[in-house]
């Protein structure tokens, strides 16, 4: 399977451009589209060479609640001998464009377009860009929560085109998910999936659950149905759902729609609020 995922480049719009766009933030989604993600709009990170980020989503009162998001851009000979400083924090990394050289506990891993990383938390890891052109990546991260008597997940390096959809039953192969992970692993308190869609495909029913969400489409084109709002979403659009924010899609075509897809799994709901 032969898959072009949208990265963004920044740049700077013209001033001849309209302000009209298709932004969105409300208690309970939001819709970051890829025109918002422009030079002026990136961050940089300690310890982090010739890379610059932008942030789709973090953890915000009556935002993400359980996540963080970055689009990671790193030039040619750039990347991190210390990426992450927080020894709690899980990771998921899937590249949307170039080669990253992934080093974990001393063994090398190359990763392609498709790549995908789960880090456990407290893991010896670098990255770099040995070629010529960008790479670009996504860097999801999560503060893991142990639970007594399971042990850490371990790493996983693979790529999605290595990896057969799982096809939800009754829709005659419209509507399939990638999983990296065993569902029934309990050691994971998070899962990051590829959702794909075949023209026509549709989730036939407003979803309403605990599970918070980031969707950031990889490939085409549909309408969600957010809190019942209908909104159009496309390559490079990024959505954040609030738990039980009702949601449904229909994918109109003419290609694929597919996109990255985070939610919290596997663990009890905490009973205090924090700080209680």
């Amino acid at each position: 399977m032969t898959a072009k995922y949208y990265a963004p480049t920044g740049g700077h719009p013209p001033q001849t451009q309209l302000l009209t766009d298709r932004a969105i933030f409300t208690e309970a989604y939001a819709v970051i589209p890829k025109g918002t993600l422009r030079d002026i709009t990136t961050s940089f990170l300690p310890f982090w060479e010739g890379t610059r980020l932008w942030v789709i989503a973090r953890p915000l009162s009556g935002f993400a609640e359980t996540f963080s998001q970055y689009i990671m851009e790193v030039a040619p000979g750039g990347g991190s001998d210390t990426p992450e400083a927080d020894a709690g924090a899980e990771g998921v990394l899937f590249v949307v464009e170039g080669t990253a050289t992934l080093t974990v506990d001393g063994a090398a891993h190359t990763m392609e377009e498709g790549g995908y990383a789960y880090l456990p938390p407290a893991t010896d890891w670098t990255l770099h860009n040995h070629t010529d052109v960008p790479l670009r990546f996504h860097w999801i991260r999560k503060a893991y929560e142990a639970v007594e008597g399971l042990p850490h997940p371990d790493v996983i390096i693979t790529n999605e085109k290595d990896i057969a959809p799982t096809l939800m039953p009754d829709t005659d192969g419209k509507w399939g998910t990638t999983r990296f992970v065993d569902p029934t692993d309990l050691r994971h308190d998070m899962h990051v999936t590829i959702v794909t869609f075949e023209p026509g495909g549709v989730i036939p029913f407003l979803e309403t659950h605990v599970m918070e969400h980031g969707l950031y489409v990889l490939e085409g084109k549909a309408v969600y149905n957010l809190n019942n709002d209908w909104v159009e979403v496309e390559a490079g659009d990024y959505m954040w759902l609030r738990a039980f924010c009702p949601q449904a899609c229909y994918a109109g075509g003419p290609g694929k729609f597919r996109y990255l897809l985070y939610k919290d799994v596997n663990r009890h709901m905490g009973l205090r609020l924090s700080g209680k």
